[in-house]
């Protein structure tokens, strides 16, 4: 869910593959293996796993310290693993492929389809658009902070008690005067997608997204599920600095919901973006998937948020379109590129520093400028 408020807001072993060695290369150490060491050595990450993609399908898989710390397990290659705020684009892809039917406008009121349930504190929902919940320029509180002890603690929230949460705070800023990330915007389209599909948001996203282009092992838990389907490495957290490592893996991820409630692999993450990039699945048609890359600044010229993704201007200068995610337990970035080149990193540490948030993404960076 958090990108650390801005593991999006973007403050932001050995190397093995299928079928492919990824050692150290004539020029030197993999740049990739190396990143997921610092994760380790740097930020205290039990664990670390990458997928990478090349222009040709290919695919590299990368692990480095323990999948378990008690059972001192290796990290399974590619294994499932809480993607938090990752699920926005998942999210934002339904909602525009609704944009695509006739059924969502993205410049109607949020009211229109949710009457009178926006309201609150400088907050209404008459003024505030669909676009402006995709691209965090609505001014919604967030309610982050108010829903940790609930997920760590397994207890089950709907999105109408979360929302109820987040309304009893006051509007950050006027609706579309600012940018601003908050997880409330993407409860809130949630919402929406429900009203005008009358279909729970997990169904639409397992029949819009994962069905459609094979994310095998991608999926939106069910209510009350609090453990991890697949084999996995263990996720931890951290509660204040010099404490030791807790095992978080099994929590109730109901409250993050639209905002960042699934459980996907690197290679799935991969697949999915690299899916939404080519046209070739044609998961949003080409006059959505422009409004999805019409990005407003954040605050640094070397990222932008569009609808539900980021723009990265990579160190080698190309440019990557992903997004960041965490939730107790873990940390991931992934994106791909024009290329069809796709990289995900994750750490089985929830990120709590920009510090750690920098070396996800120096991961990430390095696998897509090779």
């Amino acid at each position: 869910m958090r990108t650390r408020r801005a593991l999006t807001a973007l403050a932001l072993a050995t190397a093995v593959t299928a079928g492919l060695a990824a050692p150290a290369t004539a020029a030197g150490p993999d740049p990739v293996q190396q990143g997921l060491e610092r994760l380790l050595r740097s930020d205290g990450a039990p664990g670390a796993l990458a997928s990478v993609q090349g222009p040709q399908q290919q695919t590299r898989t990368y692990t480095a310290g323990e999948g378990d710390r008690d059972a001192h397990t290796k990290v399974p290659r590619d294994g499932q693993v809480r993607i938090g705020s990752i699920t926005k684009t998942f999210t934002a892809v339904v909602v525009l492929q609704l944009v695509g039917e006739g059924k969502i406008g993205l410049d109607t009121s949020v009211d229109t389809y949710l009457p009178g349930l926006v309201r609150g504190k400088g907050i209404d929902g008459r003024r505030i658009t669909v676009r402006q919940l995709l691209q965090h320029t609505s001014g919604l509180p967030d309610y982050e902070d108010d829903v940790t002890d609930d997920i760590l603690e397994r207890r089950y929230l709907s999105p109408r008690d979360v929302l109820d949460i987040a309304l009893g705070h006051e509007a950050v800023f006027a609706p579309g005067t600012e940018w601003g990330y908050s997880n409330t915007n993407y409860l809130v389209a949630g919402l929406i997608v429900q009203k005008v599909t009358g279909r729970p948001l997990a169904e639409e996203m397992d029949k819009r997204v994962i069905r459609r282009i094979g994310l095998h092992h991608t999926y939106f838990p069910a209510p009350g599920e609090t453990t991890v389907r697949e084999r996995h490495p263990q996720g931890y957290r951290q509660d204040r600095p010099g404490a030791l490592l807790r095992n978080v893996t099994e929590i109730d991820p109901s409250a993050a919901w639209a905002a960042g409630g699934m459980v996907s692999t690197d290679s799935d993450l991969n697949r999915f973006f690299s899916a939404l990039l080519d046209g070739r699945h044609r998961l949003l048609a080409k006059a959505q998937l422009a409004q999805m890359r019409t990005t407003v600044p954040v605050g640094d010229p070397r990222y932008g948020f569009g609808l539900g993704i980021t723009r990265v201007k990579l160190s080698c200068g190309r440019v990557a379109w992903g997004h960041s995610g965490a939730i107790p337990g873990y940390g991931t970035w992934a994106a791909a590129t024009e290329g069809h080149r796709a990289a995900a990193v994750t750490m089985t540490l929830e990120p709590k520093s920009s510090e750690a948030v920098k070396h996800l993404e120096e991961a990430m960076d390095a696998a897509l400028c090779p």
